[in-house]
């Protein structure tokens, strides 16, 4: 059985050693996430447990989902800082360990960042993927909305520039209080 759970700052240092084996992973499978090939473990081990203090602060958000106490994917919500987009975050790096996809593990991550999301008055969300890559079709599927493309916006893990597809997913519009 398969829990999508948050987590928290001194969590993400916790599993950051299985993030980062999660994340090689996915890149080693052909996941536009940021990184390059070969992706060393420390390194990735590092990048996740820099997260931590944007967790802490409400930055950020993280969920990991669990399968048999393995971390088996995980996604995150970064909120937008300026005080003229705090209605909406962005949702980056999504990832779902090979052996695990096909179960609908990605669209439990995805389905549960939305959720929070709203519960918490955001109204839009948005996120970038490789354009004809398979979380493009996870997110079509999902409701998600593509609003353009741009070509050769960045490396696939092998160092190809590829073209990037822009999705947006409004939830609704925030509370207003009446004067």
């Amino acid at each position: 059985m398969t829990e999508i759970v948050p987590v928290s700052g001194p969590e993400l240092v916790t599993y950051a050693d299985e993030l980062a084996a999660l994340m090689i992973e996915a890149v080693e499978a052909g996941a536009s996430v940021g990184f390059l090939l070969p992706l060393d473990r420390e390194a990735a081990a590092v990048w996740w447990r820099e997260r931590a203090a944007a967790v802490d602060a409400g930055g950020q958000q993280v969920w990991i989902a669990r399968d048999d106490e393995r971390v088996a994917g995980t996604i995150g919500l970064a909120r937008a800082t300026m005080p003229n987009a705090r209605h909406r975050a962005e949702v980056a790096k999504l990832m779902v360990r090979p052996s695990a996809r096909g179960r609908g593990i990605g669209r439990a991550l995805l389905t549960a960042v939305e959720r929070s999301a709203a519960e918490e008055g955001l109204s839009l969300l948005v996120l970038d993927t490789e354009t004809g890559s398979d979380a493009e079709r996870l997110y079509r599927s999902a409701g998600w909305t593509p609003c353009g493309s741009v070509p050769d916006y960045a490396a696939d893990p092998y160092g190809t520039l590829r073209g990037t597809t822009l999705y947006y997913r409004a939830l609704g519009h925030p509370e207003t209080s009446a004067p």
